[in-house]
């Protein structure tokens, strides 16, 4: 176990899905295996993310990202020599499960967080990482923004302000005239939730805001056109019993209820 130390602020959050990934795929790996999470697992910074995950917790962070393996294979299939841009992507490590190599691949995250990244994760020939605000729009320039290309934002916006989001979505759409866009979302309800578990792994200053309710209104607002909206479970409730009684009963109302969610939106209609 790596050197105890306080999480603290939005980038510490990056590992809370990582040690999600390591625990899903160390007990469910006919679901989901994430071999650069396990090879990890030493580089995690104490142990308060691991005491305060349960199997539902941790069940949520992973479905999401096997929603977005689904989303990215299937863009890359009609898109192969595209772009896909993750904003604000941490640790994750889709890229490495579904990325083709007639793609390019960029991650755009604050420069502690790709300091990290630098440390722990291998680089594929086609991903490029660069430094900077994703608000900023500067990273943008380093990519042939003519291309269809796929922007990923995952546990990201919660983070933000509802007219923070509106406006980078109005960059993007003057910037990417072939983008399409992939977010995951939680309602308002579900985001009490999550805040009061983002607290309890330590981390009291990441404090979420961005709840969506309206997937089809939130589009309109946008100017976009909305493509898909996706639960996180129907794959993951075929574990059965396997799960625990509370995972299950968690996941089958949080998609029934519209908890939490996946969205691709075509930026340009």
């Amino acid at each position: 176990m790596a050197e105890e130390r306080t999480l603290a602020g939005v980038p510490d959050t990056t590992y809370i899905p990582l040690v999600a990934r390591i625990y899903v795929s160390k007990r469910f790996p006919e679901y989901f295996r994430d071999e650069q999470a396990l090879a990890l697992e030493s580089q995690i910074p104490g142990d308060a993310i691991q005491t305060n995950s349960g199997e539902y917790e941790c069940m949520a962070s992973v479905a999401r990202s096997h929603v977005f393996d689904s989303k990215l294979s299937a863009f890359l299939a009609q898109h192969p020599t595209g772009n896909v841009a993750f904003l604000g992507g941490g640790l994750e490590t889709n890229w490495s499960r579904v990325g083709v190599p007639t793609a390019r691949c960029y991650q755009v995250d604050l420069p502690e967080v790709l300091d990290v990244r630098r440390r722990a994760l291998s680089q594929a020939a086609n991903e490029e990482l660069i430094a900077g605000d994703m608000l900023a729009m500067e990273w943008a320039k380093r990519m042939d923004t003519s291309l269809p290309t796929l922007l990923v934002v995952s546990g990201v916006w919660q983070y933000f302000h509802e007219e923070q989001i509106l406006a980078m979505i109005a960059d993007l759409k003057r910037l990417f005239p072939a983008g399409e866009l992939l977010f995951d979302a939680t309602d308002t309800e579900g985001l009490k939730f999550t805040n009061k578990y983002v607290q309890k792994t330590g981390n009291t200053d990441a404090m979420m805001y961005f709840g969506l309710d309206d997937p089809q209104g939130f589009a309109e607002k946008a100017g976009t056109e909305l493509l898909s909206v996706d639960g996180f479970y129907a794959d993951a409730l075929k574990l059965g019993r396997k799960l625990s009684i509370r995972t299950r009963v968690f996941m089958y109302f949080a998609d029934k209820w519209g908890r939490v969610k996946v969205v691709l939106m075509r930026l340009n209609p």
